[in-house]
């Protein structure tokens, strides 16, 4: 999965947020209230999104509805993936990466480790 442009990211974590499917026209009117932007730009970037695999959708009516074919986790690990599988220093990588992040970002990150752990022991 590529990164997504700034609309198409917009959407993205209003649909993940929402955890329910919503029309454009919903997207619309939340997008409008920190910003003018026409419908039909909202309703061409759900429709790249949904060609580009993001977005599934189906037709309620004359509207289509669309619905995050992934999780904002599931996309965010893609993303990391890419990064360290593109790189010739995978491990330079995390290092740095894990010299960057909180105490409480540290944290999270040893736990998902263990939790990763148990699931390869069963």
């Amino acid at each position: 999965m590529r990164q997504l442009g700034e609309l198409e990211a917009e959407i993205m974590h209003r649909l993940w947020a929402w955890g329910r499917p919503a029309t454009a026209r919903d997207v619309l009117l939340d997008i409008s209230k920190k910003r003018p932007i026409a419908y039909s730009t909202v309703k061409t970037v759900a429709d790249i999104l949904h060609g580009k695999g993001m977005l599934k959708r189906h037709k309620e009516g004359r509207a289509w509805v669309y619905e995050p074919t992934c999780t904002r986790q599931q996309y965010t690990a893609s993303r990391m993936q890419e990064a360290l599988g593109g790189n010739p220093d995978p491990v330079g990588t995390l290092v740095s990466f894990i010299e960057q992040i909180t105490p409480e970002e540290a944290d999270a990150l040893r736990s998902a480790l263990r939790a990763a752990r148990k699931r390869s022991d069963v």
